[in-house]
């Protein structure tokens, strides 16, 4: 059985335990599920924003006026909407020093006390594959970056939908209220990763996706 894959990725307030989690996209079969908090700000008006800049794919944007708030609502969405058939993919999530997404969210959900979303889950991280199975050497440097990756193989489209040169301007962007062209970096890093899994899913066998649980020991 082929398993449908769900692309999602993360933005922050930084790197450090303290920071915490702004937006959580995901990529579904019908278009892109987006959580967003404002800090308690107001965000009237992101969803008709993000859908005038977005023709292609359906998005469905939520805010939420903190973390806590986000995190409860990515668990009820998970809950409700993931299959035994789906697998969750990341770009670098799961290696520290760079994707961080699964790290992080596991740090914020203990530190909320809030019970883990993936339950019989299962994963794998895109980049190995993309790095370790195909070549994406430009002028003699390797380019396993996500941007650069998705560029090299799959002719970066999505570049147009990005209102950042840097993911690091997701967190300026966070900081100064501007909620819409985070969502929106958020929805091209997510199409991104979806691009690059479905060219590794054309080309690498399913041996080499190393699909892991993401099943936490207890439940409780």
């Amino acid at each position: 059985m082929v398993l449908e894959q769900v692309a999602f990725d993360i933005e922050t307030t930084g790197f450090d335990v303290a920071d915490e989690v702004t937006t959580v996209g995901f990529a579904v079969s019908m278009g892109v599920r987006v959580f967003v908090q404002t800090g308690g700000r107001d965000a009237s008006g992101v969803d008709a924003a993000v859908e005038s800049e977005v023709s292609e794919t359906l998005v469905n944007v939520s805010t939420h006026a903190s973390e806590r708030e986000l995190l409860s609502a990515m668990s009820e969405f998970v809950t409700e909407r993931f299959r035994d058939d789906m697998l969750l993919v990341a770009y670098n999530g799961e290696r520290w020093n760079g994707g961080f997404d699964v790290p992080f969210l596991r740090t914020r959900y203990a530190q909320r006390d809030l019970a883990w979303p993936f339950v019989d889950v299962p994963y794998a991280d895109v980049m190995p594959l993309v790095t370790d199975r195909f070549n994406t050497t430009v002028d003699g440097a390797e380019q396993g970056g996500l941007v650069t990756a998705y560029d090299v193989l799959c002719g970066g489209s999505y570049g147009d939908l990005d209102p950042f040169d840097d993911s690091v301007e997701a967190v300026t962007a966070f900081e100064d209220g501007r909620f819409a062209e985070l969502v929106l970096h958020n929805v091209a890093d997510v199409l991104r990763t979806r691009a690059l899994g479905r060219v590794a899913e054309r080309y690498c066998s399913k041996s080499e996706f190393k699909v892991k649980s993401l099943t936490p020991t207890r439940s409780i």
